[in-house]
C-alpha cells in the first residue's frame, strides 16, 4: 500500500511541477548568437525578459501566457505528461526510500534542460550549474536518512569523472560535444554514482547509444550531413534517467 501510495503522490507531483514549466522554458529559449555584441541587453544575459509582443514577462513559474496577450508558446499539456510520466517511472523503480524525494526535485529541471536543448541546441548555465550543485546536495541529505541505497561518496566521484569525461570529449571535438553537455554531466554523474560505477558506466553508454541511434536515423529518414548538429543534452539526460532506473530497481 505504502508503494501504491508513494507511485500515485509521484504522478501528482509530476503532473503539478510539469505544469510550472512552460514559462521557464520559452524565456531559457534563446539562441546563441554569432556575435554576443549584437544581442539585446536581456538574451545577452540568456534568457528572455519580454513576450513576443514585446509586453515584460514577470515571474519563472506557470504557463506561457501574458496578462496583456494572452498565451505566447507552448501549453503546458507535454510538460505536464512527461514530467508526471518520468516521476511515476523514478518511483516505481525506487520505491519509498529517501533518493526518491532527490529523482523527484531534479525531474522537473532534467525535462526543463532538455526542452530548451532540443528547441535552441543550447544548455543555459542557471540549469546545468544548479543541477551539478543540488543533486550532490540532495543525495548528501538523502545519505543521512535510514534505508537508503546509495552511496554519497560515489555520487561525488561519479559528478567528476563524468563531467571531466565530456569536458574532454568536448575539448577534443568542440563541435560534436558542447560545453554545456560537459556542464550537464556534473549534475548527471553524481545521480548515476550514487549507485554505483556500474551505474555510471550504463548511463554514459545509455546516453552516447541513444544519440547514437537518433543521429542514424536522422542521416536517413531526415537526410542529415555529417555537419549538423542535435541536441545532445535530451540523450545525455535519457542515458542517466535510464541508469537511474536501472540501479534503482536492482539496489
Amino acid at each position: 500500500m505504502s508503494e501504491l501510495w508513494t507511485t500515485a503522490g509521484a504522478a501528482v507531483w509530476g503532473a503539478l511541477a510539469g505544469g510550472l514549466l512552460p514559462r521557464a522554458a520559452y524565456r531559457f529559449s534563446v539562441p546563441l548568437k554569432d556575435d554576443p555584441e549584437d544581442d539585446a541587453s536581456a538574451e545577452a544575459e540568456g534568457w528572455r525578459r519580454e513576450c513576443p509582443s514585446g509586453h515584460p514577462l514577470r515571474g519563472w513559474l506557470g504557463p506561457a501566457r501574458c496578462a496583456t496577450c494572452g498565451p505566447y508558446d507552448s501549453p503546458r499539456t507535454p510538460y505536464v505528461l512527461l514530467t508526471a510520466l518520468l516521476a511515476v517511472l523514478l518511483a516505481l523503480a525506487t520505491g519509498p526510500r529517501p533518493e526518491l524525494a532527490a529523482w523527484l526535485l531534479l525531474a522537473p529541471v532534467w525535462v526543463l534542460a532538455a526542452a530548451v536543448d532540443v528547441r535552441v541546441r543550447r544548455l543555459p548555465d542557471p540549469l546545468t550549474w544548479g543541477l551539478g550543485a543540488a543533486a550532490p546536495a540532495l543525495l548528501g541529505v538523502a545519505a543521512l536518512v535510514p534505508e537508503h541505497a546509495g552511496q554519497w561518496t560515489t555520487a561525488l566521484l561519479g559528478a567528476v569523472a563524468l563531467g571531466a569525461a565530456i569536458l574532454v570529449l568536448h575539448l577534443l571535438n568542440p563541435a560534436g560535444m558542447g560545453y554545456g553537455d560537459a556542464k550537464l554531466a556534473v549534475g548527471l554523474g553524481a545521480v548515476l554514482g550514487w549507485y554505483g560505477w556500474d551505474t555510471v558506466l550504463l548511463g554514459a553508454f545509455a546516453g552516447f547509444a541513444l544519440g547514437a541511434v537518433y543521429g542514424g536515423v536522422a542521416a536517413v529518414v531526415l537526410r542529415s550531413g555529417r555537419g549538423t548538429t542535435i541536441a545532445f543534452g535530451p540523450f545525455l539526460i535519457g542515458g542517466a534517467v535510464l541508469g537511474v532506473l536501472v540501479g534503482a530497481w536492482t539496489a
